[in-house]
């Protein structure tokens, strides 16, 4: 065969091995549209007064990282230690999420019904009002941001009670990884939401069960595509049916629906995928070991992005490391879980801050 065959051949080759990733892949993509287009539709039973804006306006608290990176922090609450001078609740948003993720939990805890708590958000680097930075994502760079914002927001001689939904509960496992000497003297609590601490993308529940042989190789390609790759996410009534899929429980209210629908829009595309890119790369485990508080662990039955091993697997790793307080697993509830149960989640909450708040008194 002369060479000019050969490159023939070859050239074929190259097409045939590239229709087939072609055929994979849109079979992987159109499983999870027949998926998303068949689920049930959101409850449209009115609004949530929960999801709105706090009727206080945050103070806001530049924080500067490590590296120099601007985070937009807020703070919720009096400053005055006389009306409250118990822990500050610090909470850590997930992956294209911003501090609005908390207005549940901020317009409970922050009210006179909750307590007045000093309750703290801020946006994580990329997300929100906070800047991007120059480096390229880590993992580790969401635990040094933390630390800065812990320095900044919370008082001296107070401590923190640490609350990370998704990536926000590896920003947790990351910061006690990289500052175990800080945990036992600057947190008294943390509460693990709808999180994993390695594999995440290796271990979601997006990709349906009955596919093709042929196309299931091409799973991980589409899920890396699918959180990795930065184009802009349009608005459109189909693209809150994939919001639904994706992010919520089969039952969920339109209203949680529609809010994390916009939340998630407004995540600038190179945000997300960096971060998704980064998370490829997860391992947190060690910082579970160093999370030597009283830890509860929440998660959905639904949960597609960090379905229920994971939190089982991280409440084993807490159990033996004798810090686990609770793992609370909550039937048909999806990702957004302290959305959709904000009233149970709310309840965790405050038995939490009721316990080690007991606790710290003791102690002193």
């Amino acid at each position: 065969m002369d060479t000019k065959s050969l490159t023939s051949v070859g050239g074929i080759a190259t097409a045939i091995g590239a229709g087939a990733v072609g055929v994979g892949v849109g079979t992987v993509l159109a499983g999870i549209a027949r998926d998303a287009l068949r689920a049930e539709r959101a409850v449209d039973d009115g609004p949530d007064d929960l999801l709105t804006a706090p009727d206080s306006k945050p103070r806001r608290l530049p924080a500067r990282s490590s590296d120099g990176t601007l985070l937009n922090v807020e703070i919720y609450g009096s400053d005055d230690p006389a009306d409250d001078d118990g822990d500050v609740i610090v909470m850590v948003h997930g992956w294209t999420c911003n501090t609005a993720y908390w207005y549940p939990q901020i317009n409970h805890l922050a009210s006179s019904e909750g307590g007045s708590r000093r309750v703290v958000t801020y946006d994580q680097r990329g997300h929100g009002l906070s800047e991007r930075g120059r480096r390229r994502p880590t993992i580790a760079m969401l635990g040094q941001d933390l630390d800065a914002v812990l320095e900044a927001a919370v008082p001296a001689g107070r401590r923190a009670i640490l609350v990370g939904h998704s990536m926000g509960g590896m920003t947790i496992m990351s910061w006690a990884e990289q500052f175990p000497e800080k945990v036992g003297t600057l947190v008294s609590g943390a509460v693990l939401v709808s999180t994993a601490a390695k594999a995440v993308m290796e271990n979601h529940a997006l990709v349906p069960v009955d596919l093709p042989a042929y196309a299931r190789p091409f799973a991980p390609v589409v899920a890396k595509a699918i959180t990795s790759v930065p184009v802009p996410i349009p608005k459109t009534p189909i693209g809150v049916r994939f919001s639904h899929y994706i992010a919520l429980g089969p039952h969920a209210r339109k209203a949680h629906v529609d809010f994390v629908d916009e939340m998630i829009g407004a995540c600038p595309p190179r945000a997300r995928a960096g971060w998704g890119s980064a998370m490829g790369r997860l391992d947190v485990t060690a910082g579970l070991a160093a999370l030597s508080v009283p830890t509860t662990v929440v998660v959905g039955t639904e949960d597609r992005l960090t379905p229920r091993k994971h939190a089982e697997q991280i409440a084993e790793v807490l159990q033996r490391n004798g810090s686990l307080r609770d793992l609370v697993v909550w039937e048909g509830v999806g990702h957004m879980s302290s959305i959709e149960a904000a009233e149970r989640f709310n309840e965790v909450l405050d038995e939490l801050v009721a316990e080690v708040s007991r606790v710290g008194q003791r102690v002193s």
